[in-house]
């Protein structure tokens, strides 16, 4: 018998803008394959967590997803959904609202946050009382005057590749302490739950480099980028349709929808999406191929296909939660034939 480590890990019911919240339970297990089959169910006080009220705070932790810890022995990281004492899914529960049971959609995240230091609670490359220089050099970059925060991003790499992530790629923003990670998954509930894996170990790999990382998507006022989370989606239709007129027809689905995807998209987004600095007005609808101004952008590689690929939504704010984008999206494109 072994003991085994279980990071049961879920979302608190902050709004409008839920925080990840863990605890760890040790089992003895024989011949543990990391299974959700092997899970049970565990609960929480929802009161300490804005889910539940005292004289009734148990709450249940119910397993979705299971990856091997690379930071502990014998550890795995559960991402768990929260449910009510009866049963029922919690109003705080965005991934119990995705309706992709057959896995038809795919996501690819793309997550922007800034390394904040802990000591000046400043980005990493802004002095005290002062900024960097302007933007232009720090995109893609690479040496010590216009790259900083390097080692813990690589690591963060290492981490979730080691979890088993499907984990694509990592590079340095376009504002000074700025990076980006991203992810790609088949099934949207997949795809959710493996952004929130990357947050957890990200959030918890800064606890050592004194760093904390900031998912507010214009954390610096200004001339600097802000930071988002672009969702790249796809379903059979427009991976396989052929069609600029299908395209069209779905880039269209979202105009009437505007408010309702804008709602689920991120707090403070309004500071991110002005129309300047790569982003459409939040005010405002478009799409187009290959413009990175738009809402929604074609890209010229599914045009280039002949109109086979996926589309890109380019309004998520970093601190949205990938359950509800994800569930949001589908609701627009799914009726589509």
């Amino acid at each position: 018998m072994a003991k085994i480590k279980l990071e049961y890990i879920w979302l608190d019911g902050y709004k409008p803008t839920q925080n990840l919240r863990s605890k760890t339970k040790v089992e003895e297990h024989e011949n543990f394959q990391g299974t959700i089959e092997e899970l049970g169910d565990w609960s929480f006080d929802g009161s300490s967590t804005q889910q539940a009220e005292g004289g009734s705070s148990d709450c249940l932790l119910k397993p979705v997803a299971i990856y091997p810890d690379p930071a502990r022995i014998n550890g795995y990281l559960v991402m768990t959904e929260v449910y009510n004492a009866d049963g029922t899914p919690h109003e705080s529960n965005g991934r119990a609202t995705i309706d992709d049971d057959d896995n038809d959609f795919w996501f690819g995240f793309e997550q922007e946050y800034f390394l904040m230091d802990s000591r000046t609670q400043l980005p990493l490359g802004f002095p005290i009382g002062g900024y960097p220089g302007p933007q232009g050099m720090y995109y893609c970059s690479v040496g010590g005057k216009n790259t900083w925060g390097r080692d813990l991003v690589e690591e963060h790499a290492d981490l979730c590749i080691e979890a088993g992530l499907n984990f694509e790629g990592i590079n340095q923003e376009v504002a000074a302490g700025q990076w980006e990670f991203q992810l790609f998954a088949k099934g949207a509930k997949k795809a959710g739950d493996e952004i929130w894996i990357a947050r957890y170990l990200l959030d918890r790999l800064t606890e050592k480099h004194h760093y904390y990382i900031e998912y507010h998507p214009k954390p610096v006022k200004g001339d600097w980028n802000g930071s988002g989370m672009h969702a790249n989606f796809s379903n059979s239709i427009l991976r396989e349709c052929g069609s600029a007129e299908k395209y069209a027809e779905i880039c269209e689905a979202f105009r009437p929808v505007t408010k309702e995807h804008i709602a689920v998209y991120g707090q403070y987004n309004d500071e991110r999406l002005t129309g300047l600095h790569e982003t459409a007005s939040i005010n405002d609808f478009s799409w187009g191929v290959s413009d990175r101004g738009a809402s929604i952008r074609i890209p010229i590689i599914a045009v280039e296909k002949g109109y086979k690929g996926w589309l890109e939504d380019r309004r998520p704010a970093s601190n949205a939660d990938p359950y509800k984008i994800a569930a949001r999206i589908i609701k627009t494109v799914k009726p589509i034939k």
